[in-house]
């Protein structure tokens, strides 16, 4: 049985006051406030949607895999301004996933990489479950491929068994 998953945005709360921050503020700890002028190209983090022609996004410096490993990252994201945090269903791909090219990585319990995929956004729910269903794999990041930047997290959706698990 392949396992049900969940896709974790980021929380809008931790970026919302930084929308009232200046641009000099903002340019100080190397965020930039931007205008959209494409869609799609301007992924949101927190919304896990594009943001639409026009919308007043934040791109700025994030530490999206704050773990104690070698594997302990960082990357650039854009967050949308006056959006909600994004929860999608449980085995949902929001649509922002869809059209793009995907890096998948798995992690264990030590953070450490244990496996890595290239995947089209179409075939991400696959991808998604094959990887869960190795006991290895704690939990998943999505990036996008080509430029690399951190789009969100994935979990074993809860009451799913993880394959090590005692089911008696």
């Amino acid at each position: 049985m392949s396992p049900s998953f969940q896709l974790i945005a980021l929380p809008a709360e931790r970026f919302a006051p930084l929308f009232l921050q200046s641009n000099a503020e903002l340019e100080a700890v190397g965020a930039r406030r931007m205008i959209v002028d494409e869609k799609p190209g301007f992924p949101c983090r927190v919304s896990l949607a594009d943001a639409e022609v026009g919308e007043t996004v934040l791109l700025l410096p994030f530490t999206h895999h704050d773990v104690s490993s070698p594997y302990r990252a960082s990357g650039p994201i854009f967050v949308r301004e006056g959006v909600s945090t994004a929860s999608p269903s449980v085995n949902e791909i929001p649509t922002m996933f869809r059209h793009r090219q995907l890096s998948i990585r798995g992690y264990d319990a030590a953070s450490m990489m244990v496996s890595a995929e290239v995947v089209e956004g179409s075939v991400l729910e696959d991808t998604i479950r094959t990887l869960l269903a190795d006991e290895n794999v704690s939990y998943l990041h999505v990036h996008n491929a080509r430029p690399g930047c951190y789009n969100c997290s994935v979990v074993r959706a809860e009451g799913t068994p993880h394959p090590t698990a005692d089911t008696r």
